[in-house]
């Protein structure tokens, strides 16, 4: 009884569970790909946010909820997702978020509140996140900040960012914040803070980096120390901020301070303020004159020798004579004269080769960039050299031309960039004598033409960027020299023709990208230079396009790329893979083909991309295209497919079954009606699949697709509550009816299993009484498929044969000998079928038994012991039994040659039937007075039983079955009784 108990209980839990499975997917939230529900991603219109996590799992660690109408946080409301770390909440609608909200969260790290409508903060609100580290409240309508909000415990917060808010009163922040021993940021940037008076609390030691900018500063208002422990403080862009407020200020530790666009005048502030000289940021603070400038140098020179860095930008300056910088310190590292007016045609600025600079030999990274420089001159004769210098910035400039040499000056920089200007004119001999330049940066110019010289000395040179100019054509040699080049940059120009050798001298050319040009074909010609190290290779949005014969494979020598574009080319897309496209491309494990318009894919397109790991098809192909059965059987590594807007009509075994190793499917805005489930069990590692926007069919033909998404627990359906029906039905895909699809199968499973257990219970005994019956069905259902039925239905008087003999070859002597003289000799008009004269060669040897045993009015066995012993004997006897038995002819005859036991006869129960039925011959020769006699007899009665008509009633054989009846019309007829005694002549 216990037993019982226990077995009923397991079972009810069985049912508990199967009852709770849910599916593997979540109603406002989708888990980031590869993160076994641990980052998720909400996006959604719902407003209660305890309906969004209703679902999600409780070891969610990065939860991002964004974009959606949410206006309120209730209690608790996290508390079954205790091991969050990662919680972002920006950019919703909160307005309200109780004590509680985070109760429970004691792993969280990072809390971002970011662009709400939050206006007051509760006091409680971060109690109970005690390990939380960073935080920000940026970009809400908070006034005021509780003084005990970080009261309660220690807290290990380091980053507070409450910049662009509503604040008023630094002195409850400065409480509120003293609580927190570990804070190293904090940011109020953007804010309505008019001083930083505060009450006798200090700031906590660890604060760090002070954010005060665009505020309404006009003092500080602060005690002499308040900053002794800020390494960088930024009062930038308080307008109303006076070089007054920083008197008696202790700036001593502060190694950065930034005023830029201050009424702060930093030249009287360096001699009222205890502040290094080199940690102000002079950007944006209004030393726009070339007097301004020199007499800041000098005070600079007073205070210190050197410089690590001097920042000039944003001050407007217009006008640098060639001696002023010369007397500021020493500047050993950078020096920054950005978004100013310099360079301008009355400055000639552009023929001083750095001039201005002065006498800061040591200077290493110099940047002029957002100024109005026309023109780089040749610096050749110039003895002012820099050779210190490894970076020179001049981008969003007004450059038009560069001339020959114009960086002779500076030999030894390795970074160079002259991007974003109007540069239509770079002569020949430019960049003569950089020698050392590893980074080139030309796009977003107008140059037109790359000549053979241009980069002749570029010889250690990595990173070559020329994107976005208009070069049209790659003549020969252009880049002979470039052996060191790994990354060169074409996209976005006019190229439309590359000559043999245009990448000739590229031997470690790694990537290479093309895209956004007017290329029409990929020549293999053009690899040839770097076939043995590219990698990565970019020729979207050109107009590539292949004819419908076949050419070879592009890419058939670039065994070691491993990423290739060709989406969007123009303008009706790639047409058509030809055979074996990617060939040769072993090593290829990223492949885009988005916005195409493809046509037509052979089946061994992709055949040698047995590496690719990524594929994207989005918007790939012509709706309806034509998917060939095994056009991804060598893709068993590809792990993201993303068919999005594809053009698929069908998801079949025969085109996507070999993809086991895919675990993330995207085939949302196709045609497909309906997926096959079975190809989808088959990708045994599929973990998210997106099928948002498929035409499925809320019918029983998808009944068993919402069975399997409903229950699966390893692949990730996408928004799967929120799949409509396509056809007019109220419900969505996941709940629609699918009672109508099945029957009980209940009662035909019992029924079909206890058939099935009976026939294997009794196929043994089957076996053993009815095997010669079922082998003899069997050949006879093969001799009728062989029309061998037709000639069994002709009349008697139309058959081949008298008598069909069956025998065993051992006693082949005695037939030849004395049955074929006797029966066909002396004139008789018998015929006989006998096996080795008559039977059709070549034919199949089952055929030619049946064919004999129904050409034949009747059938002679010759029985003797090896008779018995061979199977075809035994088969030629069930054939003609069949015809006495079932046919009701009269058609058999025996002759027993030798004796044959009762125990030799028991296992050949169908003979015996038919010695119970019929009398039989037995040949006199065992024992017989007179066998000349005998034999005679025999002879006579055979020739008259061959000769008698087949058709016989059943009542006749049913009269026959007494041994004693002489069917042969002579009671000296030899007969055999059941008990197995034989009688003699």
């Amino acid at each position: 009884m216990a037993a019982l108990v226990c077995h009923l209980s397991l079972l009810m839990l069985i049912l508990v569970a199967v009852q709770m499975v849910v599916p593997y997917t979540f109603k406002n939230c989708v888990e980031l790909r590869n993160t076994r529900k641990r980052s998720f991603k909400c996006t959604t219109r719902e407003w209660n946010i305890s309906v969004i996590l209703e679902d999600l799992p409780p070891s969610v660690i990065n939860l991002t909820i964004l974009a959606s109408p949410i206006k309120d946080i209730p209690d608790k409301a996290f508390v079954h997702i205790k091991d969050l770390q990662h919680l972002e909440l920006g950019r919703n609608r909160l307005r309200t978020i109780s004590d509680l909200s985070f109760d429970g969260l004691n792993q969280l790290k990072f809390l971002d509140l970011s662009f709400n409508n939050i206006s007051q903060l509760r006091p409680k609100l971060f109690a109970n996140l005690h390990n939380l580290t960073f935080l920000t409240l940026s970009g809400n309508h908070i006034k005021s900040m509780p003084v005990d909000i970080f009261s309660t415990r220690q807290h290990m917060l380091d980053t507070l960012i409450l910049q662009s808010n509503r604040l008023t009163n630094f002195s409850e922040i400065v409480e509120a914040v003293s609580y927190l021993k570990n804070l190293k940021e904090l940011n109020l940037c953007q804010n309505n803070l008019t001083s930083l008076l505060h009450s006798n609390i200090s700031l906590p030691q660890s604060l760090t980096k002070l954010v005060l900018c665009k505020n309404n500063l006009d003092m500080l208002g602060c005690g002499r120390h308040f900053f002794s422990g800020i390494k960088i403080l930024d009062l930038s862009l308080n307008s109303q901020l006076t070089t007054e407020a920083f008197q008696d200020v202790d700036l001593n530790g502060t190694n950065y301070l930034k005023l830029s666009s201050t009424k702060v005048n930093v030249t009287i502030l360096l001699n009222i303020s205890n502040i290094k000289a080199g940690h102000i940021d002079f950007t944006g603070t209004g030393v726009k004159t070339n007097t301004m400038l020199l007499e800041l140098c000098k005070l600079l020179r007073s205070k210190v020798k050197s410089l690590n860095t001097l920042r000039l930008s944003n001050n407007s300056i217009t006008n640098l004579q060639n001696d002023t910088l010369s007397q500021c310190p020493t500047i050993r590292t950078a020096l920054d004269l950005s978004n100013n007016n310099m360079g301008n045609a009355q400055n000639k600025i552009s023929s001083d080769c750095l001039r201005f600079i002065g006498k800061n030999k040591y200077l290493r990274k110099f940047y002029f960039e957002h100024n109005h420089l026309t023109s780089i001159a040749s610096c050749k004769n110039v003895t002012l050299r820099f050779n210190k210098m490894e970076e020179l910035s001049l981008r969003y400039n007004r450059i038009l031309s560069v001339d020959s040499y114009a960086f002779y000056h500076t030999p030894n920089i390795k970074t160079l960039k002259l991007n974003i200007n109007i540069i239509a004119f770079l002569h020949h001999e430019a960049l003569k004598g950089l020698y050392q330049l590893e980074n080139l940066r030309l796009d977003n110019n107008l140059l037109t033409d790359l000549f053979a010289d241009t980069f002749e000395d570029l010889i250690v040179l990595q990173s070559l960027n020329l994107r976005n100019n208009r070069i049209a054509v790659i003549f020969n040699g252009t880049f002979l020299h470039l052996e060191n080049l790994t990354t060169l940059d074409l996209g976005g120009n006019k190229i439309s023709h590359i000559e043999p050798s245009g990448f000739q001298g590229l031997r470690s050319l790694s990537k290479l990208y093309l895209d956004g040009n007017n290329l029409k074909q990929i020549h293999t010609s053009l690899h040839g230079a770097f076939l043995d190290t590219l990698t990565v290779l970019d020729l979207e949005r050109n107009l590539i396009m292949f004819p419908t014969k076949r050419v070879p494979s592009p890419f058939v020598k670039l065994s070691r790329l491993n990423d290739l574009k060709l989406g969007g080319q123009r303008p009706y897309g790639l047409t058509r893979l030809q055979h074996k496209f990617f060939r040769g491309l072993r090593n290829l494990t990223s492949l885009y083909l988005a916005n195409n318009q493809i046509s037509y894919i052979a089946v061994d397109a992709f055949d040698d991309l047995t590496n690719l790991i990524f594929l994207t098809l989005q918007k790939c192909c012509v709706v309806n295209i034509e998917l060939k059965p095994g056009i991804f059987n060598s893709l068993r590594k590809l792990s993201y497919l993303s068919a999005e807007n594809a053009g698929f009509q069908t998801f079949s075994r025969d085109v996507f079954g070999n993809l086991t190793g895919l675990q993330t499917l995207q085939l949302n805005h196709n045609g497909m009606q309906t997926l096959d489930v079975d190809v989808l069990e088959s990708m045994s590692h599929l973990r998210y699949l997106d099928i948002r926007n498929l035409s499925l069919s809320c019918t029983c033909q998808n009944s068993l697709l919402q069975n399997w998404t409903m229950k699966n627990q390893q692949v990730q359906v996408v928004y799967l509550y929120d799949l409509p029906c396509q056809q007019g039905e109220n419900n969505n895909f996941y709940n629609f009816n699918t009672d109508v699809c099945y029957v009980d199968l209940g009662k035909y499973l019992f029924f079909t299993t206890s058939t099935v257990v009976v026939l294997f219970t009794s196929f043994p005994l089957l076996y053993v009484l009815l095997y010669w019956k079922m082998k003899y069905g069997y050949y006879v259902f093969r001799a009728w498929f062989s029309e061998q039925w037709r000639k069994i239905k002709e009349e008697e008087e139309n058959c081949t044969y008298d008598a069909f003999v069956s025998y065993n070859s051992s006693d082949e002597q005695w037939v030849m000998v004395q049955l074929l003289p006797n029966l066909e000799g002396n004139g008789s008009s018998l015929k006989l079928c006998l096996h080795h004269r008559d039977f059709e060669p070549g034919r199949d040897i089952v055929d030619n038994i049946v064919n004999a045993v129904y050409s034949s009015r009747k059938t002679i066995c010759v029985i003797s012991r090896n008779f018995l012993q061979s199977e075809w004997c035994s088969l030629e006897i069930q054939l003609a039994s069949y015809r006495l038995f079932d046919e009701h002819r009269d058609v058999l005859l025996l002759i027993f040659l030798e004796p044959v036991s009762e125990r030799q006869m028991s296992s050949y129960h169908r003979m015996r039937k038919v010695m119970l039925k019929k009398t039989y011959l037995q040949w006199p020769g065992w024992d017989c007075l007179n066998p000349e006699q005998a034999q005679e007899l025999f002879w006579n009665k055979l020739r008259h039983a061959v000769k008698t008509g087949s058709k016989q009633e059943t009542e006749e054989y049913e009269t026959q079955a007494s041994p004693n009846n002489d069917d042969l019309g002579d009671s000296d007829t030899q007969t055999l009784i059941p008990d197995g005694n034989y009688y003699t002549y």
